[in-house]
């Protein structure tokens, strides 16, 4: 397609009825970026931004109850339905760009005029040329690559999205900027890098597709020199490659529906890098954890994801045999923690199916988990499923409340596992008299 030409768009209510508004109160508006440039490939769009001469103070005006506006003036009006709002923007003024936000790449300074609402007909503007690099699969910067990226670092990283979410080549301009700016993506906060690594890692295309783009354009050694450290650290593996493709692997094989656990995946041999002796990497799990710790705080992840990745990194060593007892499969239960087992065994599988390692007929992971599902419906994993509380033993027993009645639960607790039978309040009390006596 060409600027001007005619461009026919079926339109979700909601976003016909903010275009309607603004028009109707004199406005001008139009559609702009992501969601046209989503179109013009061929995807269902996930956002709609609408672009209007309105200032912002009027769009509220007009939307009355259903907007707030965001640090940079966009009004985003809420979906009376609960589905994500409509972004409505004051048109950009020629010259400066507030924010910094002069379009980045020919591909997103996209837009469409509407001229019928109510057939969805109107016409695309395009003054870059960015439908016909969307047929090239070409991602070319607009104007000087140069200046955009000096305008905003974090588009040297939204370029790798772009490109490997759209299966585009980089323009031999755009990549060359790329890489004489990679160094610049350092100054990034890491709230913006977290943003853009967590919609690679929860795109449709493999994530290692992206992760290895950045490494070829010299990002991956500014933004995640942890994980870069893994190239050229051998393996021994079915499968060729070293530390760091071996990671990049494990992150393909999880879910997109969690990015959280795909950069768990993409993280959790950081280990390798520094415990690497004599062809074995002996504590690499607990050094990993501390790794992946400090990349996590670097990216201002919250402490709640912080916790997860980094248990599961400490934890996806585990060695089960079939021989296991039901006492022990229930100590491993503990220690890992209910919540964490679907991860734990996701994270493993993906580490194995990363290998090349098959699961084996009798004592993997199917046999592990079916157990620890048994064992946890059958008996206490913490204190707090015991039959008896605190009080109860300061009660019968005459012990002051402190610190010895927390010891005193947690023998007790380990005799439970050993032998759920004795999880009944008379039989514990019994076994606590035993014990404080002794």
């Amino acid at each position: 397609m060409r600027d001007g030409d005619p461009l026919r768009i079926r339109l979700p209510e909601q976003v016909r009825t903010v275009l309607a508004r603004l028009i109707e109160a004199g406005e001008e508006a139009a559609l702009v970026g992501g969601g046209v440039r989503d179109l013009l490939h061929g995807d269902d769009p996930a956002d709609w931004d609408v672009a209007t001469s309105a200032p912002p103070e009027r769009v509220a005006e007009l939307f009355p109850g259903s907007t707030w506006e965001n640090p940079f003036g966009t009004v985003t009006v809420r979906d009376p339905d609960g589905a994500r709002g409509v972004e409505v923007t004051t048109f950009r003024l020629e010259g400066a760009y507030r924010d910094q936000r002069r379009p980045d790449f020919t591909i997103n300074a996209v837009a469409w005029l509407p001229e019928e609402l109510a057939t969805g007909t109107g016409k695309l503007v395009d003054p870059f040329g960015g439908s016909q690099d969307i047929e090239r699969r070409v991602l070319r910067a607009v104007g000087d690559p140069s200046a955009r990226f000096e305008e905003d670092a974090l588009r040297l990283v939204r370029a790798v999205r772009f490109a490997t979410r759209f299966e585009l080549e980089i323009d031999p301009a755009t990549e060359a900027a790329i890489r004489e700016h990679a160094a610049a993506a350092g100054t990034l906060s890491g709230e913006r890098v977290r943003d853009e690594l967590f919609r690679i890692l929860a795109g449709s295309r493999p994530p290692s597709l992206a992760f290895a783009l950045m490494e070829r354009l010299g990002l991956l050694t500014v933004l995640l020199p942890e994980l870069a450290a893994l190239r050229g650290v051998p393996q021994a593996k079915r499968l060729e490659g070293d530390a760091l493709d071996h990671s990049l692997r494990t992150a393909d094989v999880l879910p997109a529906s969690d990015p959280a656990l795909r950069l768990t995946g993409l993280l959790h041999d950081l280990g390798k890098a520094t415990t690497l002796a004599d062809g074995h990497f002996i504590g690499h799990e607990s050094a990993g954890a501390e790794l992946a710790e400090g990349v996590l705080k670097r990216l201002r992840s919250p402490r709640a994801e912080i916790s997860r990745i980094a248990r599961l990194i400490r934890l996806h060593m585990f060695a089960y045999r079939p021989s296991w007892t039901d006492a022990a499969v229930r100590r491993f239960v503990r220690r890992v923690g209910v919540d964490l087992l679907d991860d734990l065994f996701a994270l493993r599988a993906a580490d194995n199916a990363a290998s090349g390692t098959g699961e084996p007929a009798s004592g993997g992971i199917d046999e592990l988990r079916a157990r620890a599902a048994a064992v946890a419906a059958s008996g206490p994993l913490d204190t707090g499923q015991l039959a008896i509380r605190g009080d109860d033993l300061v009660a019968e027993l005459a012990i002051a409340p402190g610190p010895e009645i927390g010891r005193l639960l947690a023998r007790l607790l380990d005799a439970a596992i050993d032998d759920p039978s004795l999880n009944e309040r008379e039989r514990l009390l019994e076994l606590a008299r035993e014990l404080h006596v002794s």
